[in-house]
């Protein structure tokens, strides 16, 4: 089953699982140095090893997106990496793929930042593949609009575009009214909006052309 997967899908989710079993042994100097952090001045957090110094470094724009908070959060993120990954990376090829998800990654960070810093004021990290795999579902149901989707509960089918849809609205929903606090509904849709951004940036949606590297 995975040997059939392409190999950008496959190294994803293999560097995912393999971050996510150092964070069993290290996780709390992960998230200090590698889970996104509120932009700003460092800030002293408490944790189980004494107080731990923390603050927002660049490289958390794509490093939070490999790191994961329980079984449960890695295993439905790898699960929508593992169902929607494959076709699109088939449909871009290895590079434009691989481009594509850490765009969605970065974006999905940068929103989730605005809207920490001049909403909230919070000052927490955050992590997960979220952001990746919305932008992938973004484009599974931009390039595949049609293919019908089961919903695990209910269990109705549906076309992509309307699956896609319908969940980037709820996201929307539930990040203006503050539902289901603790999930980063904002960096959902930042990376739904980095994919089609670049989406339509490929298909020479805007007056700049893309460049010819980014081709398979």
């Amino acid at each position: 089953m995975f040997s059939r997967l392409p190999p950008v899908t496959l190294g994803l989710l293999i560097a995912n699982v393999a971050v996510f079993l150092l964070q069993q042994v290290a996780g709390q100097y992960m998230l200090a140095w590698f889970a996104l952090w509120p932009w700003g001045p460092a800030q002293a957090v408490q944790t189980s090893h004494g107080v731990v110094m923390v603050g927002f470094h660049v490289w958390q724009l794509v490093t939070y997106g490999f790191l994961h908070g329980g079984i449960a959060h890695i295993f439905f993120n790898m699960f929508g990496l593992f169902m929607f990954g494959a076709p699109i990376e088939y449909a871009f090829g290895r590079n434009r793929f691989l481009i594509y998800y850490f765009v969605c990654i970065v974006v999905a960070a940068i929103a989730h930042l605005l809207v920490v810093h001049f909403a909230t004021g919070g000052f927490y990290p955050t992590i997960g593949a979220s952001g990746g795999v919305f932008g992938v579902l973004l484009a599974f149901g931009m390039l595949f609009p049609h293919q019908r989707i089961m919903l695990l509960i209910p269990p109705i089918p549906m076309p992509a575009w309307v699956f896609v849809t319908g969940y980037g609205l709820l996201e929307l929903v539930l990040g203006v009214t503050g539902t289901a606090s603790g999930i980063a509904h904002f960096a959902h849709l930042g990376g739904m909006l980095g994919g089609l951004v670049l989406i339509l940036y490929w298909r020479g949606k805007f007056p700049f052309k893309p460049r010819q590297l980014l081709l398979r």
